[in-house]
Order: structure tokens, then C-alpha cells, then sequence
């Protein structure tokens, strides 16, 4: 389980990144951002995270398997 400022501050960077992206190289990198938008939404009704599963097997940054 990880902290949700954590998943947040991964989800801000993942969004931002990906318009940068998206502006500077190509704008099919806006997909990216449409799948962040996309689990950000479904997480919020499912409670599942895969980020938090992800950062969870590997132990980074304080998270804990659930």
C-alpha cells in the first residue's frame, strides 16, 4: 500500500511528461495522457491502482504489498 501523495505525485509527473511530449516530439504521446486521465478515473471507482501494485512488488518509495 502506498501513500496517496505518492501516487499522486506519479500520476502529476506521468501527465506532465506525457503533454510535454506530445507538444515537443509527437502528438500521439497524448494517448499516454488519456490513459493516465483514464486509470485515475477507473481507480477512483474500483480502488485499483496499478501504479500502487507496481510500486508495491518492487518496494519503492515506502509502499507495501496489499
Amino acid at each position: 500500500m502506498c501513500s496517496e501523495n505518492v501516487l499522486r505525485r506519479f500520476a502529476g509527473s506521468f501527465v506532465l511528461i506525457s503533454v510535454a511530449l506530445g507538444v515537443w516530439v509527437h502528438p500521439a504521446w497524448f494517448v499516454f495522457t488519456a490513459f493516465v486521465g483514464v486509470n485515475l478515473l477507473q481507480s477512483s471507482f474500483t480502488d485499483f491502482c496499478p501504479l500502487e501494485r507496481v510500486l508495491g512488488a518492487t518496494g519503492w518509495f515506502g509502499c507495501a504489498r496489499r
